[in-house]
C-alpha cells in the first residue's frame, strides 16, 4: 500500500527567520493521528533564512540527521566539533545521555534549505556519536546512495537503529526500484522535481508511506531529488 501525503496537510510554521514544514507533530503543530511511523519520530523541510539559526540547544535519546539540499550549515557543539556542509551533506549525531549543538545560516544573503530527520534509538543512554560525510553529486546521479545505515550495514554514516536512508537526483523519464524485505517499510519524500511512486505522482515537498509493498519504482516526471528511509515495521 502507499499513503501518499500532501505538503498542503502538513503542519507549517513560520518564524521570521525559520520557515518549516512539519511531516509529524512538532513544536505548535500537534496531530495525536500524526506522532510517528515506525521509529521515524520528526521529519522537519526547513528554510533558515541569511544571518540566523539555532542557537545552542540540548538534546537527548534522540538519534538526529541532516540533509542539506540549498545553502551552508555551520554546526557548533560540546563535544568540541566545528564545520560547515553544503548540498547534498550531511551531519548526524546519536545524541545519548545528551550533547548541546547550534546550528545556524551565517550566508547573509542566501537561504539554507534541510531536511532534519529524528529517529528513535533503539534504547536510551547509549554512547554518544557525531560525524558528517561530504556526499558528492555523482554518487547519487540516476541511481540510489546509501548515506545512513545500522551499526551493521554498508552506508558511510552508521547510527544505532536499524534503518537506512538512501537519497537521489534522478534525471526525467529515468526509473529506479527498491526491493523491500518483509516486515520492512518505507517512508519517502520529494525534495525537488517530481516523481510517481508505483504511478503515484509525487510533487516537491509530498512524500508518502509505503507498506506491504515488496518491490517499488520510482520514475522521474522531471529531474527529481529524493531521499528515503527503510525501517523495521512498527
Amino acid at each position: 500500500m502507499i499513503k501518499k501525503l500532501n505538503k498542503e496537510n502538513m503542519g507549517t510554521s513560520n518564524l521570521g527567520w525559520l520557515e518549516s514544514r512539519f511531516h509529524f507533530s512538532f513544536a505548535q503543530y500537534y496531530n495525536p493521528q500524526n506522532i510517528n511511523f515506525g521509529c521515524l519520530r520528526v521529519l522537519n523541510d526547513d528554510i533558515i533564512h541569511p544571518d540566523s539559526g539555532f542557537d545552542t540547544h540540548p538534546h537527548e535519546n534522540m538519534e538526529i540527521v541532516t540533509y542539506i539540499t540549498q545553502g551552508e550549515l555551520t554546526h557548533k557543539d560540546s563535544m568540541g566539533n566545528e564545520e560547515i556542509l553544503t548540498r547534498g551533506e550531511v551531519q548526524y549525531l546519536s545524541a545519548g545521555d545528551g550533547i548541546f549543538h547550534s546550528e545556524h545560516n551565517l550566508n547573509i544573503t542566501k537561504d539554507l534549505k534541510l531536511l532534519q530527520i529524528w529517529i528513535l534509538p533503539p534504547k536510551k543512554g547509549l554512547p554518544r556519536l557525531y560525524g558528517s560525510h561530504r556526499f558528492k553529486k555523482e554518487e547519487r546521479e540516476n541511481k540510489l546512495l546509501n548515506i545512513v545505515s545500522s551499526q551493521n550495514g554498508e552506508a558511510p554514516i552508521k547510527l544505532y537503529q536499524d534503518v537506512n536512508f538512501y537519497v537521489s537526483e534522478l534525471d526525467a523519464s529515468k526509473e529506479l526500484r527498491y526491493e523491500i524485505n518483509p516486515n520492512r517499510q518505507i517512508y519517502f519524500v520529494q525534495i525537488e522535481g517530481s516523481s510517481a511512486i508505483n504511478g503515484i505522482t509525487l510533487e516537491n515537498g509530498d512524500a508518502c508511506e509505503i507498506t506491504e509493498e515488496n518491490l517499488f519504482k520510482i520514475n522521474a516526471i522531471e529531474n527529481s531529488h529524493f531521499l528515503f528511509i527503510e525501517m523495521e515495521k512498527r
